[in-house]
């Protein structure tokens, strides 16, 4: 924790020469997109897409879920959503799932999170509950990057039940990318529309 501390504390010397870029940053946001993706600690959004302040809008949950619309529920993944549509306009959303994931790995494995019950009641808004398995009627069997790259799809889903995503959708005004990133080797896949196919950007 120190380290970070010690960052923070040099951090307005160590942009001085960009004072102008963070002035303009303090009248207002433009981010170009909206990045959903896993809280996981080594999925980093800005450091895959090489985006400078200002320029994504993120979202971070556990497993990257968005859940299904749902109007009499206020949730804080729905009103960042909202924000970032209707306040925002961000022209693209990316859902981006990724190996080694322990949220998936909860989905696949319902003992993996027995002892953790909101973990569990957060897991069953991805579209299935932990241990129901239905990436086997799926065929896709055991393999931990099929079912995640499935689970980004589904979280596609997800996105196109909420009114305000599905109104830009239908008018051009708004694209959604399923993107699968491999902690170990940095590479980042995108889902290919009309296939079940992901393949390098």
């Amino acid at each position: 924790m120190q380290s970070f501390i010690e960052h923070a504390r040099t951090f307005p010397a160590r942009i001085a020469d960009r004072q102008q870029e963070f002035a303009a940053l303090a009248q207002g946001q433009q981010p170009q997109a909206l990045f959903i993706s896993c809280s996981d600690s080594r999925v980093i959004p800005a450091m895959l897409t090489g985006a400078r302040p200002g320029e994504i809008f993120e979202l971070r949950t556990a497993g990257n879920i968005v859940p299904r619309h749902w109007s009499e529920s206020a949730c804080g993944v729905a009103g960042t959503l909202e924000f970032a549509v209707q306040a925002l306009h961000v022209s693209d959303i990316v859902v981006c799932g990724h190996s080694h994931c322990g949220a998936v790995k909860g989905l696949m494995r319902e003992q993996t999170v027995q002892t953790m019950p909101l973990l569990r009641r957060w897991l069953a808004s991805a579209g299935y509950r932990p241990g129901d398995e239905p990436w086997q009627t799926r065929g896709l069997g055991e393999d931990p990057v099929a079912v995640t790259q499935q689970h980004v799809l589904t979280q596609l889903d997800h996105l196109r039940s909420y009114p305000f995503i599905a109104r830009r959708l239908s008018s051009g005004r708004l694209r959604l990318h399923a993107w699968y990133y491999t902690v170990e080797t940095g590479e980042v896949l995108a889902h290919q529309p009309g296939s079940d196919a992901f393949k390098p950007l």
